[in-house]
């Protein structure tokens, strides 16, 4: 069954599925077996793609959580003729933090293909496995790995880990930094996040097209409830659309969610800005828009300054103390708004 003329470039009229099936079924078990991996390895790079690029719809989503508390209820529409409302919902949510165990992190490594690898400047352990390569725009494939730690899976190209600060680690050094990060983490993670529910036909186009995907959960108190997720910045959006006042107030641990999240820019007083950037293929949350002077003040404060491409930038660190740091900059620098990544 050929696939490509003479010239090398793929037929115009491939053949049918039929043939294909047909072809398929002459192979050995082997052969076969072969030929659904790749398959799915494929399928799984265009999932993880359009995971990423926020593109992918799973239909109508489930959100589980260890708690989820309805903290405030506001009618922002109501449709004259019929009377119905539109509402919108603030949640706390609060899941367990699961972390993966070190010896779940030893039995992974016992891949071939597996290494164990520790960053030289955060400190941080991961094991890098395979994963499935993409293919980019210009056609050309990316060979990828599987960066597994405690709390997150990611992936990210051959070049971009070479350039990285991950570095091969024995077991020691490993289990060390594993177990660190592990005794870090707090029990439990803690947000807050807005849906809005109801008549929403009348407004569609009003609230804002962040996410156009529709999730139901249900409370601790057994209310179901069904609509679009908001992050404070839509909220805010949404409100302004409708001509009201009153935009979401947000503490420094949700302002640290929606950063770490990184659909949202937190703007601060002075003309400060925290917002997430990607340096050397590692997330982090970077502080922009400050004066030479305020240097020694930020750092004070755990701030990090590094300079990059001969240029001074300032994080707040991603480690535990991450939330802390945060909220010290924000009662020095208090919340004036936020902003949609997208707009």
């Amino acid at each position: 069954m050929k696939l490509s003329d003479a010239d090398g470039s793929l037929r115009e009229e491939l053949p049918g599925i039929t043939t294909f099936l047909n072809r398929l079924l002459a192979l050995t078990i082997s052969m076969q077996n072969t030929l659904f991996a790749a398959f799915e390895d494929l399928l799984n790079g265009r999932i993880e793609g359009a995971i990423a690029s926020g593109a992918y719809d799973a239909g109508l989503e489930t959100i589980a959580a260890d708690s989820l508390t309805i903290t405030e209820r506001r009618t922002v529409y109501v449709h004259g003729p019929s009377g119905a409302q539109t509402r919108v919902f603030s949640i706390a949510r609060r899941d367990r933090n699961r972390p993966l165990l070190l010896d779940e992190a030893f039995e992974r490594a016992e891949d071939p293909k597996a290494r164990l690898l520790v960053n030289a400047q955060s400190g941080r352990a991961a094991v890098q496995i395979p994963a499935p390569h993409i293919t980019l725009d210009d056609g050309a494939v990316e060979r990828r790995v599987r960066l597994i730690r405690p709390m997150e899976r990611t992936a990210m190209g051959f070049d971009a880990l070479a350039q990285s600060q991950w570095r091969e680690a024995d077991r020691t050094s490993f289990a060390a930094a594993w177990e660190s990060e592990i005794a870090q983490l707090p029990e439990f993670a803690t947000s807050t996040f807005h849906v809005v529910t109801g008549l929403l036909l009348p407004i569609w186009k009003r609230i804002p097209a962040e996410s156009m995907r529709v999730y139901r959960l249900q409370t601790d108190e057994g209310e179901r409830v069904i609509g679009r997720l908001l992050s404070p910045a839509a909220m805010s959006a949404l409100l302004a659309n409708l001509g009201q006042e009153g935009a979401p107030e947000i503490s420094s641990g949700d302002a640290w969610g929606v950063l770490i999240e990184g659909k949202t820019f937190v703007n601060l007083a002075d003309g400060l800005q925290l917002r997430r950037a990607r340096v050397m293929n590692d997330f982090r949350i970077e502080l922009c828009g400050f004066t030479d002077g305020m240097v020694a003040r930020l750092k004070a404060m755990g701030l990090i300054s590094e300079i990059i491409s001969w240029k001074l930038r300032m994080f707040v660190p991603t480690s535990a103390d991450g939330p802390t740091i945060l909220d010290a900059l924000m009662r020095r620098h208090p919340m004036t708004g936020l902003a949609s990544r997208a707009a």
